[in-house]
């Protein structure tokens, strides 16, 4: 893996490889093949930045833009970044039979957000499996009941399609009112939210949830992505059926739907970016509750993105600890350090001003409503990928804005700020002193 050994830092390294794959995919969407109509560069930036950054956004129709080569492109985008740059170029070389040294070893265990290099191998290998399992599984379900409706070719085309973008939190579809039409299906919702929720939990907590089978067994981090999530899912569910009921986005479903779109929007909107209902009718309190859980984002080291549900959870319980005037935190008779309470503000509060910034921004430049701005800043960051349909009819210069901001959310606030940052030394210490605060 000679190509992979340029001396840099795995964080720098990651970067220039989503940049690498960012403009390859543009190139290729770009050829005269890859669309039904010619597309600008922009537009072929912004859908390959979506498609590779799992974010969802599109400023084009995938289903009716893009020919079938052009949407294969963006598939395989979706399912080399979901699955991870370094996990399918480790596959590659153990398939050739090649070595794979320590400096690669450390590069893997980076873009998997895994803390030691220990295993994380055979952790690659692992997670490729259970992908390929759980996506064929997904795709035979969804099969039974598209092929049936819209016969053998498009149906498990559709079928495919749709596994591949729900598994890797994608939120890309070939309807161009994305899954409204199968808002009444449960086998759709409950196939779809399921591969939201596994890919949103992160790999490695799946897979110990595998080897071990026992809650008692599993790591903190495990143990807390499980119980919050559920928690999370459910509290979301109730708010948003609760803000909506009997609303103009779901008029014209019955009490059921109501609820079973409730719990898919409630999923969806952590990390997927798929919808059942019409976002621009939707209530302003629905949607800045829909803002704060794209914030939050989904499970480190999983398809999803955001600040991520632990990070958010740390830092709580951190405002706890100070409120209780506690000397740690301890969850599930487990303590955590005080440099990961440090850690988890550090991203939150970079990642705020950014979104903020950037929103501020937009709707200068669009002349838009703060609230709209808000939804599709904060949608591009946690690489959600819901709109109020506002992304088609935004200039190159807001759709070049919202790029960056799915290119940040993807490669992760502190990546980015260490890829630029320059290492200060110092051999000198100052004496400390108190500063007034709150």
């Amino acid at each position: 893996m000679k190509w992979m050994s340029i001396q840099m830092s795995p964080p720098r390294f990651l970067v220039l490889a989503v940049l690498a794959f960012v403009i390859l995919g543009t190139c290729l969407l770009k050829l005269p093949f890859a669309a039904t109509t010619p597309i600008t560069w922009v537009d072929a930036l912004f859908t390959t930045t979506s498609a590779f950054t799992l974010t969802g956004l599109g400023v084009v129709d995938t289903g009716t833009t893009f020919t079938l080569f052009g949407q294969l492109v963006l598939l395989g985008l979706i399912e080399i970044s979901g699955l991870g740059i370094m996990s399918f170029a480790v596959l590659v070389f153990i398939m050739l039979g090649k070595k794979i040294g320590l400096q690669n070893r450390i590069l893997l265990q980076q873009s998997l957000n895994q803390t030691s290099v220990g295993g994380i191998v055979r952790l690659a290998r692992s997670i490729f499996v259970f992908a390929i399992v759980t996506q064929g599984i997904a795709f035979l379900v969804l099969c039974l009941t598209w092929v049936p409706q819209y016969g053998w070719q498009k149906g498990m085309y559709f079928s495919f399609f749709h596994t591949i973008s729900a598994f890797n939190n994608a939120g890309f579809s070939v309807w161009p009112d994305n899954l409204m039409r199968h808002a009444g299906n449960p086998v759709v919702n409950l196939v779809i939210t399921s591969l939201i929720i596994i890919g949103g939990l992160g790999f490695t907590v799946v897979l110990e949830v595998w080897r071990k089978r026992s809650f008692s067994k599993l790591s903190l981090h495990s143990k807390l992505m499980l119980t919050a999530t559920l928690a999370v899912n459910v509290l979301a569910t109730l708010i948003i059926f609760g803000l909506e009921f009997h609303g103009k986005a779901v008029a014209h479903l019955g009490t059921f739907d109501q609820w079973m779109a409730a719990y898919f929007q409630a999923i969806t909107t952590r990390t997927a970016g798929f919808n059942t209902v019409d976002m621009g009718l939707l209530t302003e309190p629905t949607l800045l509750f829909m803002v704060l859980l794209m914030f939050i984002g989904a499970g480190s080291a999983s398809t999803g993105g955001g600040i991520k549900l632990t990070t958010f959870l740390v830092m709580l319980f951190g405002v706890v600890k100070y409120l209780r005037e506690e000397e740690d935190i301890v969850l599930f008779r487990k303590s955590i350090k005080d440099s990961t309470i440090v850690k988890a503000l550090a991203i939150a509060l970079v990642s705020l001003v950014f979104v903020c910034v950037t929103v501020l921004a937009l709707s200068v430049i669009e002349h838009a409503p703060v609230l709209t701005c808000l939804v599709e800043i904060v949608s591009a960051f946690g690489t959600v990928g819901l709109t109020r349909n506002f992304s088609p009819g935004m200039s190159d210069a807001g759709k070049l804005l919202v790029t960056f901001m799915m290119f940040f959310g993807k490669v992760g606030p502190l990546t980015l700020m260490f890829t630029l940052a320059k290492k200060g030394q110092t051999r000198i210490k100052y004496p400390a002193e108190d500063v007034l605060t709150g």
